[in-house]
């Protein structure tokens, strides 16, 4: 395999400073890379787009895949200025790139204010127990989905 490319990594920093002083949002950025080429670029836009799911990470694999035409991005590597958040890395796998690089890492991201520490307490506790309530509802009709899902001959396995 081959070896991490600072130059990645130097792109996923400069989008986060000059998207965030562009005031986009916060500071951070992402690169997916493939055959040793950056093929999308993300930016954390979350405040501008008023979208808190618009992380850098998250911004540069919804790209990769338009660009790609794919959901997944197994034949690339993703180079992003922090060490991803709780979302992000649920993200990261669902879209099953081969590698992460990471420049700060979580506690530097606390120490300016972006502590996800209680998103990790939070998935470790019962469901009861978390401070937004989560609350079966339906359980029996909404099963009509999984079934027809079974039962669906045209389904894409992901």
């Amino acid at each position: 395999m081959d070896a991490p490319n600072p130059d990645f990594m130097r792109e996923a920093i400069r989008l986060s400073i000059d998207k965030m002083q562009a005031g986009h949002g916060g500071p951070f950025g992402a690169v997916v890379v493939r055959n040793g080429e950056i093929i999308a670029r993300g930016f954390n836009q979350v405040t501008s787009t008023n979208d808190p799911t618009c992380h850098a990470e998250v911004d540069a694999i919804r790209k990769a895949c338009a660009t790609l035409g794919t959901f997944q991005l197994e034949d690339c590597d993703l180079y992003t200025s922090c060490e991803p958040c709780p979302m992000c890395l649920g993200a990261i796998y669902w879209a099953r790139p081969r590698r992460v690089f990471y420049g700060n890492t979580k506690q530097d991201a606390a120490a300016i204010g972006f502590d996800d520490e209680f998103i990790y307490k939070e998935l470790e506790k019962p469901l009861a127990e978390r401070q937004i309530p989560m609350i079966e509802l339906l359980r029996d009709e909404s099963a009509a989905g999984f079934k027809a899902w079974e039962q669906h001959t045209a389904r894409t396995k992901y």
